[in-house]
Formats: structure tokens, sequence, C-alpha cells
């Protein structure tokens, strides 16, 4: 709620944020970014979500209404409090060196709070420039503005956070064309830092897979060049963005690397998933997404098209988080890894891509109780017990549910056209794997090569 509080005060609105303590850093920064850095903010010492009725009001009574009332009656500077965990979340520690040993640059550069936490390739100006050679756009051209720190991405910084994470060179055209897909609306990059953990992840299609050897089969996002683009990504993310752990960055259980996957093109019996969206297949994408989880992938067995669907079904309703649906509408995806060899029996059975996907749409259901059930005992806000109740304070829950019966069945995603398969990973293995998030959509953007693309390539090639 900074965000509305500062647009109050501009109107002349006194307002005060009430925060939880692991919020307070996030507060006092985002209002700096903002342009008021005397926002003012009172603490509430708990979680409000879980603490009994009891509890919250002696924390209120204790703590947060006297700092409400100091706040919009006394006429003190406002600013961040001096606690331990705030200062120690600042990671400004000193000047960053640019010169001097491998040990003491990275350890200034993590000191500084410019790393993952892992050792880092320094970001010499030779590397840069090498890296610039595969890009046509001049080194300090503006890409993009990346919210919340609202800070540009170039060439020359996206190459810096490249060569810290181990990329090679010709990997820059992926990362500038990552940059702005993250920057577009559709990705909506300012509310990833929501608790729930969304973690970025990269899509890449066209010419450019094979060109660079980005993986798309088995272990793909393990191999290759892949760990090494996503973990720029998430440096990008961190040090042009301005997403730090525990400051803007809030995922209750933090965050695993961002990651990258590719398409099997040649392996899938559908068209490409940059050709459905209107890209020619000869042009080379990237779209930026984002998922709260990974891990467990089910595994489809049988031939028979129908029942292989209806298996990945169950996965999808097992990461929908019905809260979400219920609170963001369409402002959530669901990207469905399917591996070619499951692919290509349930195209067996007349599944376009797109008929497979309004299958999964469709058929991936859940009982209204079930939805009433986690919007009562899973929802921040707490207490909505009816469908009605979730409508009628203003979320985004569909309408018609609010006529429908306990034991009637609707949508898991709410919505249409939310699940978006790519077909990947280990042709010789049966296996679905769903990655749902929310705040965001698939944003897709073209690779825009160098014109001597092909010639860097043949160097390469030969060094």
């Amino acid at each position: 709620m900074v965000r509305p509080a500062i647009v109050a005060e501009k109107m002349g609105i006194p307002s005060v944020v009430v925060a939880a303590t692991s919020f307070l850093p996030l507060c006092y920064k985002l209002s700096k970014i903002e342009g008021f850095p005397d926002l003012r903010v009172a603490e509430y010492p708990g979680t409000i979500s879980v603490d009994p009725e009891s509890v919250i009001r002696e924390n209120l009574e204790k703590m947060t209404i006297g700092q409400i009332i100091d706040a919009l009656t006394k006429d003190a500077k406002r600013g961040p409090a001096p606690t331990s965990q705030r200062d120690e979340a600042a990671g400004a520690n000193g000047a960053l060196l640019l010169t001097g040993s491998y040990g003491e640059i990275t350890a200034s550069f993590q000191a500084n709070g410019l790393t993952d936490g892992l050792a880092i390739a320094p970001p010499t100006l030779e590397r840069i420039e090498e890296f610039l050679r595969y890009t046509d756009r001049a080194p300090r051209d503006e890409i993009a503005v990346l919210p919340p720190a609202n800070l540009r991405a170039t060439p020359h910084n996206i190459a810096a956070n490249a060569i810290m994470a181990g990329c090679r060179p010709e990997h820059m055209p992926i990362l500038i064309a990552a940059v702005e897909a993250i920057a577009d609306p559709l990705f909506d990059l300012e509310q990833i830092g929501t608790t729930g953990g969304l973690n970025p992840f990269l899509l890449v299609n066209g010419p450019i897979v094979k060109q660079l050897g980005i993986e798309y089969g088995v272990s793909l996002v393990s191999r290759g060049p892949n760990p090494a683009i996503g973990r720029a990504l998430g440096l990008i993310v961190r040090n042009i963005a301005g997403y730090r752990p525990a400051e803007q960055y809030m995922g209750t259980f933090g965050y695993i690397l961002p990651f990258v996957l590719a398409e099997d093109e040649d392996g899938s019996p559908w068209e490409p998933f940059h050709v459905a969206r209107g890209f020619d297949r000869g042009k080379s994408t990237v779209t930026a997404g984002a998922t709260w989880n990974w891990g467990f992938q089910a595994f489809p067995s049988g031939d028979d098209p129908k029942g292989l669907l209806d298996i990945i079904c169950r996965e999808v309703v097992k990461h929908v988080n019905l809260n979400i649906v219920c609170l963001q509408g369409h402002l959530q995806m669901m990207t469905v890894l399917i591996n070619p060899s499951v692919a290509q029996r349930i195209a067996s059975g007349g599944y376009s891509k797109q008929a497979a996907e309004k299958y999964l749409d469709e058929n991936s259901r859940v009982k209204i109780e079930d939805v009433s059930f986690e919007t009562r005992y899973g929802n921040a806000d707490g207490g909505f017990q009816t469908i009605r109740g979730l409508i009628d304070v203003g979320w985004n829950t569909p309408r018609q549910w609010a006529e429908l019966s306990p034991s009637d069945s609707v949508p898991a995603l709410g919505y249409p056209n939310m699940v978006h398969i790519v077909v990947c990973g280990d042709p010789t293995r049966n296996k679905a794997m769903t990655l749902s998030g929310a705040y965001t959509r698939p944003a897709i953007k073209e690779i825009g090569l160098p014109k001597n693309w092909d010639q860097l390539i043949a160097q390469r090639g030969r060094s």
C-alpha cells in the first residue's frame, strides 16, 4: 500500500502505511524511489493474517496505534527507524572496487549486494567491449527502464551482468530481448516482488536455439548455456530493476535462480510457441514468464490421447492458487511443459496445440466449495466464506460463479486462454509439468541480431 499512500500524500491527504516488521525496508526504499522519502510508516510487530484477535489488539495498542498518532501529529523528520534488520538490508557497505585482485573485486561486489551470493566473473571494460560487438545498439542506448528502481537498462550494463553470470558474448541478443520482455506491461515487473515468490524464466524459440546450443532436451534447464543466461536474467532483475531479497524481493521462502527453456521445435507435432503467436518460423524470440512452482512432474501414460490430457488436467489443478484466480482474474499464467513423446501421442488423437490448450483450460476443474474453502482459510485477507463475498469486495472472480451451488464445478483457472503448452524435455520419457504464475502474463519479443551476426557466429566457431 505504499504507492496509494504516496498518491494520497501528494493530494494533500495525510497517510500512514501500516507494515509488518519485515516489510519496513521495502516501504522506505520504495518511497524513496517514488520521490517521497518522508513517507509515514507504522509497524505491526506480528503476523496479522494468523494472529488471534487478542494478539492483534495488544500489538496495535502497544505499538502500532501510537506510531500512527505520532506520524500524523508530530512535526518530526520521517524516515527509516533505526532497526538492525533494515540497516542490514540496506546493503551499502562502501565504495565499489573496480581494480585489484579477483578476490578483492568479487568481495566488493558481494559487499555491495550486486551478486546472488555465488562467485562472479569481474565485468572488465575489455570484456564488456567484446560483448557489445554482438549488438548494433549503442552502449548507452536505453533498452528499457526497469521498475521498481527505475534504472535504465542499456547494452553496457546488460553486458556487465551477463559477464558476471558467466555468459558468452553471443548471448547478448537474447538478453537484450529478455530485458524488453520483462519491461513489457504484460509481464508486469513491478509485481514480481510478491511474497508468493515468483521466479522469472525465459523461453527461447527460433533458429538461434540451435545456433547457440540452447538446450531443449533432457535436463534442459541445467545444461549448456541455459544456466548462465538464466543467472544473467536474475542479476539484471537484481541490479537494474532493483529487486533484492528481503528489500523489494519479498518471497517468504526466497527464490531459485531464474531458468531458461528452449522448445523442441523438431520433436513437437505442433507449430512452435512463437509461430502460434504470429512470428515467422525463421525469426528467433524470447518469452518472459514467471512461476512459483518447480518440481514434480506428472507421468501421462497409455495410448489414449484424451486420457493423457485428463491426467495433465489433474496436474494443472494441483498447482492453481484459487485465491489468485479470484483476485487476479486473467492476470495469471499456466505454462504446461510436455515432452515430445506425450505431445505426439496427444496430437495423434487429432488435437491441435490450440485444441489441447483449450481442453486443459476447460477440463481442469474444481468445485465451488473448494474455492470457498481456499478463500476462507488460505487468503491473507481472510474471512471470505462465499463467492458473493469475493465479488462484493471487488475481486475479479467470475460473476456467474456466485449463482452456482457448492457442488458445481468450474474451470480452475477461471478464465479461458490461460494455458500455454511448450514441448521440450527428454524425448524418451512420458512427463508433463505445470508452471503456475500470477500477476503476470507471458511477454514475447523478437530477438534483434546484429547485421554481421552470421560472420560473428562463424568466427566464434573457429576460435
